[in-house]
């Protein structure tokens, strides 16, 4: 079993700026240099909208924050595209000199809340600016994906991009409150850009009452994959997956290692965690209290 170490919030968004009004949640590190990493995050702005900041950290002082992006990494998308109410960051994958950025595209809908869709920005000068690859997404709903798809997690493995997403069953209202149960599912690319999916569940349901399993991190260590994810019952917590194949996966939610704290920021729920190496140690970020209204927050696997 695992154990983790909570080393304690890094950053929460308290009205910082006309873009960063509350939330950061969604955290992903992308290496700079010796300690040094940027963590991508998303917040959102007054109208609830959220757009994608960063912060760069000293790994070995994680809460002494070295620099803050003062503008939104991706603006909104335009009237009636895919991302017009919101773009959330959910993945990086560094290839061939650039980085794939990964992330969310909102839409306000009129008979659910909202409808996702997944986009791609690529940054062609070390992650200094992203431009989006389309004004559409580059993967949507469609005959096996009928409601909406979100939250990918891309790793380019032996000549393969693997992409774990989220996407409904189905969409309803229960004590009008909107429900859309969602679990991972797996799609595979030659390109990083064009995908074939044939609707395979990488993680699905295993508790009663679950009733979503989300953003997936995943390490590849010795040809055993490994994947950390967000799964809800009531409130959120973290889970645990092990696979030989990348494609089917079994759970080990009770080896993870953490849960949430007695009190304070990380005390109602903890969920969309990143896990990495860091020299000879494993980091692990992940997001707070209500979808990381709280912020976000690190913890270290504990080695002994």
């Amino acid at each position: 079993m695992m154990k983790w170490n909570k080393l304690g919030l890094i950053f929460c968004a308290n009205k910082n700026s006309e873009w960063m009004q509350t939330h950061a949640s969604l955290p992903f590190a992308d290496h700079l240099k010796n300690n040094d990493y940027r963590i991508f995050f998303s917040s959102r702005n007054s109208d609830n909208y959220s757009q994608i900041g960063s912060i760069d950290i000293d790994i070995t002082q994680p809460h002494k924050i070295l620099n803050q992006s003062k503008t939104p990494i991706l603006s909104i998308g335009d009237l009636g595209s895919f991302d017009e109410h919101g773009v959330m960051g959910s993945s990086l994958v560094n290839f061939k000199g650039k980085k794939y950025l990964y992330y969310i595209g909102w839409n306000v809908g009129k008979s659910i809340p909202f409808r996702w869709s997944i986009g791609l920005a690529i940054s062609k000068d070390g992650g200094k600016t992203f431009e989006k690859f389309s004004k559409g997404p580059i993967l949507d709903r469609n005959h096996i994906d009928p409601y909406m798809v979100s939250s990918p997690t891309v790793i380019y493995d032996n000549n393969l991009w693997r992409m774990y997403y989220i996407s409904p069953m189905k969409c309803f209202y229960e004590n009008n409150s909107f429900k859309a149960p969602y679990n991972i599912r797996y799609a595979e690319s030659e390109d990083g850009i064009n995908w074939k999916r044939n609707g395979v569940i990488a993680i699905d349901f295993k508790y009663p009452n679950e009733f979503a399993v989300g953003r997936a991190s995943i390490i590849k260590e010795k040809g055993l994959f490994r994947m950390w994810y967000s799964y809800s019952i009531d409130k959120y917590r973290i889970g645990y997956a092990e696979s030989l194949d990348g494609i089917k996966w079994e759970r080990k939610d009770e080896q993870v290692g953490i849960t949430v704290s007695e009190f304070g920021w990380d005390s109602e729920s903890i969920e969309h965690c990143y896990v990495f190496n860091h020299l000879n140690s494993k980091y692990m970020l992940y997001s707070g209290n209500d979808f990381g209204k709280s912020g976000f927050g690190i913890a270290n696997l504990d080695s002994s």
